[in-house]
């Protein structure tokens, strides 16, 4: 008995070590993808795509902190891009000098402010009534660049261009340098979610979602945990906006983080899979490339035949039907999907 115990004991440990060497390699070949793909793409696809991919992943993660791991809904993560973007930009404006990421943490920081300031209705109220709270965050955020001139430097249309992207005596300013920049930024933000999550304000937040009065009566600081969310989040969606206004547009403008913004990051987090910080990524690869490949396949195939405004609306109607379907059948998001698929190819790996 004894022995066969062991056997299976020293299988077992096979088997979690070779689980452990397919979670590197498969590690490696993705760190390896990212480090190979300048080399591999066109300076378009660089620009155009991976580089807002990176940017809108980055800002998903926020968005999936404080409604996928703390259980509170909101809508205004664009709102608190901007303001990432405009701190970023007027610390620059002031103080020419400051190193670029340091801009990049400055407007995460007011961003976490604000986030934490809007946050507040949170230790009252819930559901719906926070969406509205959240909500005036986007008006009003976007209201105040607008009509206060201060923040773009008194320009007179509203729109300012990034200050040059240097970063330690090395110029970032390529289509290629925008995507090293990017993975510069996401990467270690990525990286720092995870152990957040998985350490103990990660616990905290969850038993907040799952139960709140429960958390609070084994001694959870509830209150605390979702400022903490909010501020959090609020850091990740404004370091987010920096890099979208800084490395994808060149231009920092209010109307380019409008509401649609904000509901494009809240679908991303959705379809990702909330409560996973690869989903965010899963689900910005969904919302941004999907629509491409749409766009390619139904303009070669119809595009001499059918009228362009029709095609455009067609597609949009084919993309929704899609996300509904998906979210119908999968509503744990991509995160589950790739879970699973995971979980089998570990299991024919393993089969001896």
């Amino acid at each position: 008995m004894s022995t066969d115990v062991s056997a299976w004991s020293q299988s077992e440990d096979v088997k979690m070590t070779r689980k452990t060497a397919l979670s590197i390699a498969a590690t490696v070949l993705v760190a390896a993808l990212a480090l190979a793909l300048p080399r591999l793409v066109t300076d378009y696809v660089l620009s155009a795509i991976l580089v807002p991919f990176l940017a809108l992943a980055l800002a998903a993660i926020g968005q999936n902190l404080v409604t996928g791991y703390a259980g509170q809904l909101s809508v205004g993560s664009a709102a608190f891009m901007s303001v990432g973007a405009f701190a970023a930009y007027d610390l620059h404006l002031h103080v020419p000098s400051i190193p670029l990421l340091v801009s990049f943490a400055f407007g995460g920081f007011i961003a976490a402010v604000t986030g934490a300031l809007f946050g507040l209705p949170s230790l009252r109220i819930r559901g719906f009534y926070l969406v509205a709270s959240t909500l005036a965050a986007q008006f009003f955020i976007e209201w105040l660049f607008t009509k206060v001139g201060w923040f773009s430097g008194n320009s007179a249309s509203g729109v300012i261009m990034a200050p040059p992207l240097v970063v330690a005596g090395l110029d970032f300013s390529s289509p290629g340098g925008h995507y090293w920049l990017s993975l510069l930024v996401v990467v270690p933000l990525a990286i720092l979610g995870r152990n957040l999550v998985q350490g103990r304000v990660g616990r905290a937040w969850m038993a907040v979602r799952d139960m709140e009065i429960a958390a609070a009566i084994v001694g959870v600081p509830t209150r605390r945990a979702k400022l903490l969310a909010f501020a959090i989040g609020s850091f990740y969606c404004g370091v987010a906006g920096a890099l979208w206004a800084f490395a994808y547009l060149g231009t920092v403008e209010p109307h380019g983080f409008d509401l649609d913004r904000s509901f494009q990051i809240l679908f991303i987090a959705i379809l990702g899979g909330l409560g996973s910080v690869v989903g965010p990524f899963l689900g910005a690869a969904f919302v941004v490339l999907f629509p491409i490949a749409l766009d390619n396949v139904a303009g070669g195939a119809l595009g001499s035949v059918v009228d362009p405004g029709l095609l455009e609306n067609v597609e949009k109607i084919i993309f929704g039907s899609l996300v509904i379907l998906f979210l119908v059948k999968q509503p744990a998001g991509l995160a589950r999907l790739a879970a699973i698929a995971w979980t089998r190819l570990c299991r024919v790996a393993l089969r001896e």
